[in-house]
């Protein structure tokens, strides 16, 4: 659909008094690269350059000039640092980010000696543009300061982490920070595992339940092998808006947790800005997104020096059994083998006498194969992460649209409990009858085509008819008056409606083929909501449509609606704001989400890939990674099929059965334009 991106010129606020303290740098944005990409770069919040330049939020252009904010001598000096009048210490004033232990990290110094020249520090902890005097490497702590305990003669506290315990609750009640608590269990820094013996130094707090022990520290001591549950932490983009509190209703998380995660929310919530959160709260089931490749090889397709595509033969996950999180959260015992029939066609990349690379360059059934490949490789990764007992097998199908290898491969197939491919209609139904009497699920992935009734053949691509039956459906659900306003040329659409969607009435047209506007609005109820289902690639049309229905928004309610992608729509010739005006909706296969769980799979897989996943991409992983969520549900893939609907990073699995055989997929997102710009999907 329509996108509009519109560039204004940079208009320049800046004061004598400002200048003085911040300065300002042009920066011309690349090809691909992200607000977040570019606050990183130059050590600001997406928040400061939203500041400087308000209309970066609706997206960058490539080759435009931002302006970013640095403050004077900030790109020379991290921290400010100054001699004092004995000349043995140094001023060192707190940067965002830093903590307790990397201040005493960076100069040296042992935390007595810092919390000797700092009092307060005990009381406050460390805040962002504090002053802290830096003592001199190997000076004596001040009177003031405890003096240290003999190492044979220092006690030890334990504390067992209980469930749904946090770091900065456990360092709250031994009156600790959390980077302490880090720095003596350097263990949790990454998550925080229910059943672990944290080592606390200091006073038991006076409960009951409070584990104390005064044995030697038992720092070699493993986490409970009973659970495999954690706390583990991703970035989160603060939206406009969001407070203290509504931040604190999504993460289960009180102001100063906020805080102690994000030293930089001490000067307040600002939208842009980039902080760090539990995962657990935003990430339900079944998206779930390793925060690390994981692959025991190299994931992603890559061109050697030699012209061949490294692939892996077979991923093999963990082979102990721990909790599964699946989609409804069961356990399985049993290994589960998944195989990808994928068409790399290795033998004709390698033959290539014009090269490997330039035959990915041009050939673009072999760049949708890879952009596949490489989507099923961050699900893989995600099943490895939740070690769920998969053994995974890809394997190179050799596919055009009449042959492929997959007789010469069926001894490799029988034995799976789900096939995903081959990618052409014709070859996945020809893998399906051979592994009927098997009874293995074979997973179309990307076809259209209409399927041959085989039962054990799953098409995950909605079908035309039932993308069109969906928004009939919705209309319908609405009690909807429908008005058809189809061009005389749109003969199949003329049929489809009047064969399955009875009592849609049709707006007449003239004897030139033009619309007949009054027409139109007599058709239109005023106490009723009135969708009008537009199909005609002709402009004329078009826009005396989009008139009428203006007009009539005066006197009754109207919806524009298209069935399939219209490219009249998308020209300069039709205004976006008409289409914003009456909604325009439609229906889709997949849709665009800013929901959290989606947002952390773009990020992991740009990371992981160098580059923003493709719709083929995305889709390689919510079919692979739907398909093995399936199997580890203690069903089979058939029986999970008839009960669970699905919904993934950008696709929706509803599988149905068809009357002639075979299940098909009615999958369908009802997608609209708000008055806010953005896509939306109907309720």
């Amino acid at each position: 659909m329509k996108y509009y991106l519109t560039v204004l010129s940079l208009v320049f606020f800046i004061t004598s008094t400002a200048f003085s303290q911040e300065k300002v740098v042009k920066y011309k944005v690349s090809s691909g690269e992200t607000i977040n990409q570019i606050a990183q770069k130059f050590k600001v919040t997406p928040y400061d350059i939203y500041q400087l330049n308000p209309d970066a939020r609706t997206g960058l252009v490539p080759n435009s000039v931002l302006l970013i904010p640095t403050k004077s001598g900030e790109a020379k000096k991290d921290v400010s640092e100054t001699k004092t009048a004995s000349g043995k210490e140094i001023i060192h004033e707190v940067q965002p980010k830093e903590t307790f232990y990397s201040i005493t990290h960076k100069y040296g110094i042992s935390e007595e000696a810092l919390k000797a020249a700092n009092p307060t520090l005990e009381k406050t902890g460390v805040q962002i543009g504090q002053k802290l005097v830096i003592p001199a490497k190997g000076s004596a702590p001040k009177a003031t300061a405890k003096p240290a305990k003999e190492k044979g003669a220092e006690k030890y506290v334990y504390h067992d982490v209980q469930a749904k315990e946090t770091k900065f609750g456990i360092a709250k009640q031994y009156n600790m920070t959390v980077d302490e608590l880090e720095k003596r269990n350097p263990e949790i820094v990454s998550n925080l595992p229910v059943g672990y013996r944290l080592t606390i130094k200091g006073t038991a707090p006076k409960t009951a339940s409070a584990p104390v022990e005064t044995a030697k520290p038992t720092e070699n001591k493993k986490p409970a092998e009973t659970s495999k549950k954690a706390v583990s932490y991703m970035d989160y983009q603060v939206k406009p808006k969001e407070t203290f509190y509504s931040l604190g209703r999504t993460f289960h998380l009180s102001q100063e947790e906020l805080t102690a995660l994000n030293p930089s929310l001490s000067e307040g919530v600002k939208e842009g800005m980039v902080i760090k959160v539990p995962t657990g709260y935003l990430a339900p089931a079944p998206i779930v997104v390793a925060d690390k490749p994981i692959g025991t090889t190299n994931d992603k397709p890559v061109v050697s020096s030699g012209g061949g595509i490294k692939i892996v033969d077979r991923v093999e996950s963990e082979e102990n059994n721990a909790e599964v999180v699946a989609l409804t959260k069961k356990k399985t015992n049993e290994r589960k083998k998944v195989v990808l029939l994928l068409p790399f066609n290795l033998a004709k990349v390698q033959s290539d006498t014009a090269g490997t690379a330039n035959r990915i360059k041009n050939d673009k059934f072999l760049n949708m194969t890879l952009d596949f490949y490489s989507g099923a490789m961050m699900a893989i990764d995600s099943a490895k992460t939740l070690k769920l007992p998969i053994d995974v097998s890809i394997y190179d199908s050799q596919e055009t649209k009449t042959t492929s290898n997959v007789v010469g491969l069926l001894s490799k197939l029988q034995d799976a409990d789900a096939v995903i491919g081959p990618f052409y209609q014709n070859n996945a139904e020809t893998t399906a009858n051979m592994l009927l009497s098997n009874d293995v699920p074979v997973i179309s992935p990307l076809s259209k085509d209409s399927a041959n009734p085989i039962n054990n053949l799953y098409q995950t691509v909605p079908s035309s008819d039932v993308i069109r039956n969906a928004v009939f459906d919705f209309m319908r659900s609405k009690n909807g008056n429908i008005v058809a306003v189809v061009d005389k040329k749109k003969e199949s659409v003329i049929n489809y409606i009047k064969q399955n969607q009875r009592g849609v009435a049709f707006a007449t047209l003239t004897e030139t083929g033009g619309l007949d506007a009054a027409n139109l609005k007599s058709l239109l109820m005023p106490n009723r909501m009135n969708y009008v289902v537009m199909e005609t690639g002709n402009t004329a049309m078009v826009k005396a449509t989009i008139k009428a229905l203006l007009d009539s928004q005066k006197t009754c309610q109207v919806q524009l609606v298209i069935l399939e992608p219209n490219s009249t729509l998308d020209t300069d010739e039709i205004s976006f704001e008409n289409l914003v005006k009456l909604k325009l909706m439609y229906p889709s296969v997949t849709r665009e989400s800013d929901e959290q769980p989606v947002l952390i799979y773009e990020k992991q897989y740009s990371l992981k890939n160098k580059a923003n996943p493709t719709t083929y991409a995305t889709r390689g992983f919510d079919v692979t990674f739907d398909t093995m969520m399936r199997l580890v549900q203690g069903k089979t893939f058939q029986e999970t099929a008839d009960l669970m609907t699905t919904q993934q990073v950008d696709n929706k699995f509803q599988y149905y059965r068809k009357e002639d055989g075979g299940h098909a997929n009615k999958g369908v997102y009802i997608l609209y334009y708000d008055s806010d710009l953005t896509l939306k999907v109907a309720n």
